[in-house]
């Protein structure tokens, strides 16, 4: 009889939190957006599978050591380490303390779990590894580069100033973030507020990265929010760009591209990540990476290693990157009232980000002879390319034989460069104050 008791209690069901539950429920949510509706199914598939792994029940496969010493309970090591601490011997008041500890004491304590023999989950190992060091949104960003085709922004140079106002998106959900702590709705802090900012950006890399520096604790919700409204872009921007543009507009034809040199191709990156990292250093990173994986592409001297890094390279870490953020959809972490306010923080950067480049372009018209077609200015957020096709399906909703996709590509990619900039700028300020 103690033997089948023995058993039953070894069984993770037998420890299955309500928490843990609905986790599971939301990981197998994700799992058949990616696979039965295709939303964003590069991330949405390995983190949801992450998830799911994550809420294992005694499986610990997210958690580091210390948070596994502190799951284990036992009274004479959570001494120990509240005695490093200088806190009360409890579960509680240890996380209170390392959540005002500074890294090296947290890392100090971390030591000290594995000194007691606690080792740290695998899934904690790939986010150590890939988001906590920054390197897997680094290398997916020069993928990212390696992939680009600065052509339609070099022809049409105006279009980065839609890119450029698209952001603001961004730094309006940050005040929105600040607005709903100030009434005390949802608590946000400072550092949290610029991490779900970036979300407007719609660049699921910046997000990552960003979050992973500002706002860990809120990576898991952060990234699911970004992938889902990226997958919802065909749905979300169109209602916008209607209300804000007459038929006339909409059926702008904006003359042929001009035909941009190699020399110019090779040239924009390494001038662009110059000008913005001599006078932003904190956006050289991210910017970096994705002007070297451009300069690679158009450079025409390294074809190995520019497929390399747009197929191989960012496959495999796209993979560790989607299991790694999965790694944080855990119940105490996830379900959380701040997660609502992400959600709709979220859903309201993407509308502010899309109504804002489609005004630019309507005030650009009012000073220039080419008239440029407001809708390519909701191609401003960094969804790319499928903003710039939902750019060019609603063009095509009013005029059949007006394709804006080409020009829809510049204040797309420009996007991208904006969204690497705003994350400098959040990352000099925020961690500055």
């Amino acid at each position: 009889m103690e033997s089948l008791n023995a058993l039953l209690q070894g069984m993770g069901l037998m420890h299955l939190g309500a928490g843990q539950a609905i986790m599971l429920l939301v990981s197998l949510l994700l799992l058949w957006l990616a696979i039965a509706k295709k939303f964003e199914p590069l991330l949405l598939l390995p983190i949801g599978f992450g998830g799911l792994l994550s809420n294992i029940p005694e499986a610990g496969m997210a958690l580091t050591a210390l948070e596994s010493l502190l799951a284990h309970h036992d009274a004479g090591q959570l001494a120990v380490i509240a005695a490093k601490l200088n806190c009360a011997p409890d579960v509680h008041a240890i996380k209170e303390a390392l959540a005002l500890a500074l890294p090296s004491v947290q890392g100090q304590m971390e030591n000290l779990a594995v000194d007691m023999g606690y080792t740290p989950g695998v899934l904690a190992l790939f986010y150590k590894v890939a988001i906590g060091s920054g390197v897997a949104p680094l290398v997916i960003f020069m993928g990212v580069g390696a992939m680009t085709d600065f052509g339609p922004l070099l022809a049409n140079p105006r279009t980065l100033l839609l890119g450029a106002a698209a952001q603001f998106g961004i730094f309006a959900t940050v005040l929105g973030a600040l607005t709903l702590n100030y009434f005390g709705l949802i608590s946000f802090t400072l550092p949290q507020a610029a991490a779900i900012g970036i979300i407007g950006g719609a660049d699921g890399p910046t997000a990552i990265y960003l979050s992973g520096k500002l706002a860990p604790e809120l990576l898991g919700a952060i990234a699911v929010a970004a992938y889902s409204y990226m997958a919802l872009v065909p749905l979300i921007q169109p209602p916008i760009m209607k209300a804000l543009t007459t038929e006339t507009e909409r059926k702008i034809r904006m003359v042929q591209l001009r035909t941009v040199s190699k020399r110019e191709k090779i040239l924009f990156p390494v001038v662009l990540l110059l000008l913005v990292a001599l006078l932003l250093p904190d956006a050289a990173p991210l910017l970096g990476m994705f002007c070297f994986g451009n300069l690679m592409r158009e450079s025409g001297v390294v074809e190995r290693l520019s497929d390399t890094v747009q197929n191989g390279l960012i496959n495999i870490v796209t993979i560790f990157l989607g299991l790694s953020v999965g790694a944080k959809l855990v119940a105490d972490k996830f379900l959380q009232p701040q997660t609502l306010g992400i959600l709709l923080l979220g859903v309201v950067a993407f509308g502010i980000g899309t109504a804002a480049g489609v005004l630019m372009a309507k005030l650009l018209n009012l000073c220039s002879k080419n008239k440029i077609n407001p809708l390519i200015g909701s191609a401003g957020v960094s969804a790319v390319p499928m903003a710039a096709r939902v750019s060019n399906k609603v063009g095509l909703a009013s005029d059949p034989q007006n394709f804006l996709l080409m020009h829809a590509m510049g204040p797309n990619v420009a996007g991208g460069i904006g969204s690497a900039i705003a994350a400098g700028v959040m990352l000099k300020y925020v961690l500055a104050m």
